[in-house]
């Protein structure tokens, strides 16, 4: 009788064994070293169960991986280390599972603790290293920024726009058009500053408070409106939808939209005029609105 196999994602530890986590179960599946398969970090596998759950000793679940139905990565950052005739990388991720054998005709220009980003050429397979090719460079592991750029590469975070997305957000140019005035309250000779932090990448928020008759506090909320800008199933709103947020890393922040709208006509720069979404409340001394 053929046993039934379920399917779910690797998640490997350094120590050889790993943890299989099943879309419809919340508690993972536990494999040994053994019965991995070479699978790697991240891989979608099929298991078989060929282990209950013992509550009473606190044993997890125990499965065997029999197939490998998808890889996760097909690139990986790490760094060279080089011999006379080949070399390997080591992975950033620690969990990866395998060091990366690269043959000389493969390394290119790579040098001694160079990072690189090594495309996967051949997947470990019977006690064999993953075999790779170095198809970038990033820096000696040393280099100021090298680090960063490392984390952008290993993630596959989206660092550049499509041509067509900036094309689309260049069209807007840097000054506001006065033909869409028209249902816009005007509020320039207000006072309003921005509340950002001064070492903010962009400039979203911004406030106006005065004192009323009535000892009351008028309080005025503005924040860039970004939706004059980024309409619905255009180039921008499915790049954003894509992104979902900013990325901010220590020194370089990877923005949800062009600079040309997030630092530029969607930034609440000083003593230019900008569209806001805008919301006027009045506040008591206690604070009620």
């Amino acid at each position: 009788m053929k046993k039934e196999t379920k399917i779910g994602k690797y998640r490997k530890n350094q120590k050889g064994f790993g943890l299989v986590k099943l879309e419809d179960q919340e508690e993972e599946i536990y494999i040994a070293k053994e019965n991995c398969l070479n699978a790697l970090n991240g891989d979608t596998v099929s298991i078989e169960i060929i282990s209950p759950k013992d509550k009473a000793n606190d044993k997890k679940e125990e499965g065997k991986i029999v197939k490998i139905i998808r890889h996760e990565k097909n690139t990986i950052v790490g760094t060279f280390q080089k011999n006379r005739n080949f070399g390997f990388v080591v992975p950033d991720d620690k969990n990866f599972g395998t060091d990366i054998f690269i043959s000389k005709s493969n390394w290119g220009k790579a040098r001694n603790n160079h990072k690189v980003l090594v495309k996967l050429i051949k997947y470990p397979e019977k006690g064999k290293n993953a075999e790779g090719e170095i198809i970038e460079i990033i820096g000696g592991v040393n280099e100021a920024g090298v680090d960063m750029i490392s984390l952008i590469k290993q993630y596959e975070l989206p660092y550049k726009f499509a041509e067509e997305v900036v094309d689309e957000a260049r069209k807007f140019g840097t000054k506001i058009n006065s033909e869409d005035f028209a249902n816009r309250k005007d509020l320039r000779e207000d006072i309003i500053f921005t509340i950002d932090g001064e070492d903010a990448k962009d400039l979203d928020d911004a406030i106006h408070v005065e004192k009323l008759p009535n000892g009351n506090y008028k309080l005025d909320v503005h924040i860039a409106d970004v939706s004059h800008y980024v309409r619905e199933k255009s180039e921008l709103d499915k790049e954003a939808y894509l992104r979902g947020t900013s990325i901010y890393m220590l020194g370089r922040v990877i923005p949800m939209l062009p600079r040309e709208l997030s630092n530029g006509i969607c930034s609440l720069n000083a003593q230019e005029d900008r569209f806001t979404l805008s919301c006027t409340m009045e506040v008591n001394n206690k604070g009620k609105v």
